[in-house]
């Protein structure tokens, strides 16, 4: 049996929960989100509780299991407090600024970088070398940073690019100059 998969997903008082079908729909206070369930994979919805059960034992079916679960229980974490991904700019000259709903890097090419911000998700520049992603589904808060991230990701000689905040860029030692003995 799953570790993950067999625990109980506690529902808050402000969060509805119903299943349609094979659609499992999150509503609470940020909005509404909605997962297919596969296959071979069931979900009860009780009075405050949300369980997750598998129907046969064939290997597909237990790696679903846990992955359902964690589905479900992120869709009412993001519908009650929601997620954010915060990324930074080093390097100089190197900024982001939001125009409505239009993210515009300066990252030093010839050109500024424009990308369009998909529904569903905030970007806020606090400073201009800082990019926060805010949104309650966490897999597209998660893959609008990464796209962000993939523009000029931090370089390993001088650690310029954008990176997430706290992330390690590990250094590499230039090249040395070799002396006469």
């Amino acid at each position: 049996m799953s570790r993950v998969g067999k625990q109980p997903i506690a529902i808050p008082d402000t969060v509805a929960v119903r299943l349609d079908g094979a659609v499992v729909r999150v509503e609470g206070p940020k909005g509404a989100l909605s997962q297919r369930i596969p296959d071979g994979v069931a979900v009860d919805v009780a009075a405050k509780v949300v369980t997750v059960k598998r129907m046969n034992e064939r290997q597909p079916t237990r790696a679903l299991h846990g992955l359902t679960r964690t589905l479900i229980q992120n869709m009412v974490l993001g519908v009650t407090t929601g997620f954010s991904k915060a990324l930074e700019i080093q390097g100089v000259g190197l900024k982001a600024q939001v125009d409505q709903q239009t993210l515009t890097l300066s990252l030093g090419f010839s050109h500024p970088v424009t990308y369009r911000i998909p529904a569903g998700v905030v970007v806020e520049t606090p400073k201009p070398t800082q990019v926060i992603v805010r949104g309650m589904d966490k897999a597209l808060v998660g893959q609008v940073a990464a796209t962000i991230r993939h523009f000029y990701e931090a370089e390993p000689y001088k650690g310029t690019g954008i990176r997430y905040v706290g992330e390690l860029v590990r250094r590499k030692a230039g090249k040395a100059v070799a002396t006469k003995a």
